[in-house]
């Protein structure tokens, strides 16, 4: 069943700390009295990757449940790439955002709030016919988290997803690896906030704002 708060966590680019942002959120939204559920529709990863270390697993850690709940096994991609283009790698079958869409595995009876992860930017292949904006088209999150690094061509990519991520929802921005002693993190924030009216918060050290965010955005 639907959980009664979607929320869809996408990212500027690959490596910005979309899995580690969620796991947290995850934990204080717990923490808090919350119930949850993390899914991850598809992940890819390189080949000998210890198995604690998959997306799925993290997130299963800070929700409560088993990684292959988070993420179903045949969606497990050992090449890292887009989760699509490792199926066409592996030589494993094309699949489609219905498909994904479909395989959402909801607990009964409806938790709080349910997390989906997406791989990689905004303009990553989820699918081999959608992108991460479609997901979010797809899945009619209540809100999105958009994950940005905190330093040096933040105010770019996080406008240029914003722009992709037209829609409904109210967007989130998580300047993650943020550093309050680092001048262009500081002005980075400022001029997202102010200049922009750009609801932002950072990690390490906001976590009862973004929970607050999600819950009531």
């Amino acid at each position: 069943m639907r959980p009664r708060r979607v929320v869809l966590v996408v990212g500027t680019g690959t490596d910005v700390g979309k899995t580690w942002v969620s796991a947290r959120l995850l934990r204080a939204l717990r923490a808090a009295g919350v119930t949850v559920a993390a899914r991850k529709p598809a992940q890819s990863y390189a080949a000998g990757t210890d198995p604690a270390e998959l997306d799925s697993a993290v997130l299963g850690a800070a929700s409560g449940e088993p990684s292959a709940r988070v993420c179903p096994p045949d969606r497990w991609y050992e090449t890292a790439m887009a989760p699509p283009m490792a199926a066409d790698a592996l030589g494993r079958d094309r699949f489609t955002l219905a498909e994904l869409v479909t395989e959402l595995d909801w607990p009964s009876p409806p938790v709080e709030v349910g997390l989906i992860e997406s791989a990689g930017g905004v303009r990553s292949p989820q699918t081999h016919d959608a992108d991460a904006v479609a997901v979010a088209v797809a899945v009619a999150p209540d809100v999105v988290v958009l994950v940005a690094h905190a330093g040096l061509g933040t105010l770019n990519v996080v406008r240029l997803s914003l722009d992709a991520l037209e829609g409904d929802a109210p967007v989130v921005v998580v300047l993650n690896r943020y550093d309050p002693d680092d001048d262009l993190h500081v002005r980075n924030r400022a001029w997202l906030t102010e200049r922009d009216a750009i609801r932002v918060v950072t990690m390490p050290g906001d976590d009862d704002e973004l929970v607050r965010r999600v819950l009531v955005p």
